[in-house]
Parts: C-alpha cells; sequence; structure tokens
C-alpha cells in the first residue's frame, strides 16, 4: 500500500508492520525478522555478537558477559541504516537481551546530519500494552485508525477464546501450569505468558502479569510439581527445542514431575509465538488453548505451534 520508507529491527515489529498493511513500505529488517513470508528478502541490518547455534549455556554466558562488560549484544549496520534513508524506525527498550535496542539505534544515527527518521520504541509488558502498540505503531506511520481495527480485531479474538476456555476450565478444571522460557539456567516465563495462561483455563505458577521473566531454580519447579509443563525457549523453534532439552530431562526428578508422568509436558515454539509480541500472541493463546483442553480446542497447531514431548 505503499507509505512512509520504514525499517524494522524487531520480528514483532516486522509483523505490526505487515499486519497494518504497511508491508511494501519496509526497506530493512533485523538478522532475525522471518515472518510474513517474503520479508526475509529485505536488506538485514543487524547482527548478533554471539554464536546463536551455540548450546543454552554457552548463550546466557555469552550474554552475561556483553552485559557485564557494558557491550550491546547486536550491532546495527549504520551505513547500510543511512543508505536505506528510512523514515520510521522500529524498534524496542524491552529486553536488550532479545533484539536491537533503542540504544543501538540511537548509536548508529549519531553522526547523522539533516532530517533523521523517527524512532519508534516498544516496551510492552502486558497484552494490553502489545494492543496499544498496534496503535503506537500505527499512528507513526501515519494510519492510526488501522492501529485501532487491529487492536479491537485481536482484541475480539482472545475474548472469545478466553470464554470457550473458561467454559472447558469449569468442566475439567484448571490445570497448574509451569512455562519454561529458557532451559539451561532455567527461566520462567512472565510479562504477558501468565495472562495467556489464565485466559486459557489454566493456573500460572512461576512469573508474575507484566513482569519480567524470572530465573527459576529446580527446586522450585520440583516443590511446585506443575500438572502441565510448557517449554518454549526465547528464539528456538520446535527442532532448536527438542535438540537442547538434555539439560533439562536429564535432571535427577524429571521423570517424577506429574506433568512428565501425566504425559501433559509439551514443546513450543517460542521464536515463532509466545516470545514475540505482536499479532501472533492470539495464535499463542490459540495453542495454549489446545494444549491445557484438546477435547474443548482440538489440536489444529499440533506439530506447527507445538508437540507432546514424547
Amino acid at each position: 500500500m505503499g507509505g512512509p520508507r520504514i525499517v524494522s529491527l524487531l520480528p514483532s515489529t516486522t509483523e505490526i508492520a505487515c499486519a497494518l498493511g504497511f508491508r511494501d513500505a519496509l526497506v530493512g529488517r533485523s538478522h532475525e525478522c522471518d515472518h510474513p513470508e517474503g520479508v526475509a528478502a529485505l536488506p538485514v541490518l543487524t547482527e548478533a555478537k554471539l554464536d546463536a547455534t551455540a548450546p543454552s549455556r554457552a548463550i546466557d554466558d555469552r550474554v552475561k558477559q556483553l552485559v557485564a562488560d557494558g557491550l550491546s549484544v547486536y550491532r546495527v549496520d549504520a551505513e547500510k541504516l543511512r543508505a536505506l534513508a528510512p523514515d520510521v524506525i522500529l524498534t524496542q527498550t524491552q529486553c536488550e537481551v532479545c533484539a536491537a535496542s533503542l540504544a543501538d539505534v540511537e548509536a548508529a544515527l549519531a553522526d547523522w546530519t539533516g532530517a533523521r527518521p523517527t524512532v519508534v520504541s516498544l516496551e510492552p509488558a502486558t497484552l494490553g500494552d502489545v494492543w496499544e502498540d498496534f496503535a503506537r505503531v500505527a499512528t507513526a506511520l501515519g494510519a492510526p485508525e488501522r492501529g485501532r481495527a487491529l487492536a479491537a480485531e485481536a482484541t475480539g479474538r482472545v475474548t472469545a477464546l478466553g470464554e470457550r476456555a473458561a467454559a472447558a476450565a469449569a468442566q475439567g478444571g484448571r490445570p497448574r501450569v509451569a512455562c519454561l522460557e529458557w532451559i539451561d539456567p532455567l527461566m520462567a516465563a512472565g510479562n504477558w505468558m501468565p495472562e495467556l495462561v489464565s485466559l486459557a483455563g489454566g493456573e500460572s505458577l512461576f512469573g508474575i502479569p507484566g513482569a519480567h521473566s524470572p530465573w527459576l531454580d529446580w527446586s522450585e519447579l520440583v516443590a511446585a510439581d506443575p500438572g502441565v509443563l510448557l517449554v518454549m525457549p526465547c528464539g528456538f523453534d520446535l527442532t532448536r527445542t527438542r535438540a537442547e532439552l538434555a539439560p533439562l530431562v536429564e535432571r535427577q526428578g524429571f521423570a517424577a514431575l506429574r506433568a512428565v508422568r501425566d504425559g501433559r509436558t509439551y514443546l513450543a515454539d517460542g521464536n515463532a509465538f509466545f516470545n514475540r509480541p505482536g499479532p501472533r500472541l492470539v495464535e499463542s493463546l490459540e495453542i495454549l488453548c489446545e494444549v491445557l483442553h484438546p477435547e474443548a480446542f482440538g489440536s489444529g497447531h499440533e506439530g506447527r505451534g507445538w508437540t507432546a514431548l514424547g
């Protein structure tokens, strides 16, 4: 549909811009932007200062080292960014570990002269923040009505799913759910995840709505003994998640967890869903509903968004 020249340095903002109808206005992306189909052809403007193929523990160690040294985890190609001459840059302030941050963008723009692009930096912590970000991005792109429409569509779908899940929970109970956002070391899921679990008819055992994801001691997980265990590492798809499971499944006491004994341990695509604060959080809720209440929701996302541990 055309519009301002947009650079998106975050997978979720790329998805938001496309959902708002600005796919053709995107001129650059981050190295992690891979959805919707076709955006991978855009010029890449960021890279990570770590080996993303390394084991979970090695990635965590490298990130902590960079942060302790006061260094960014990502690089922004300032020269390529200038050549693309964007009118709007979409980035984030929420997590310096997850993607290029506002500070990275400001550093890349430091030597610019003349007109500078508008920088929109998002920092969502709750579902409500995500829906408001639809409006923020749309307003920056000159189409506020599209943001309101996208937010209304998302909230409508979420409300309908929540009502169905509540009815299912009234019949079969609300399972106690532990969501793991990192495997080695253990991290529980925070921010909007406890909200999603509650909407899906479950009881979230760890993480506080709107608060950053907390580190989790193995003894805490054993003591909680969840009825459902969902493993959804940030940035990992299903294949990568399964490949990283050894530090979890080989822990003493893992096989004795109620969720494991009852066959209610699941892997989920934390890269495409759950950890991207954008339009696909609605699908993330659908996945949770299928996992927690299969009798009411079926398994439409199985194999693509989630799979049983097996």
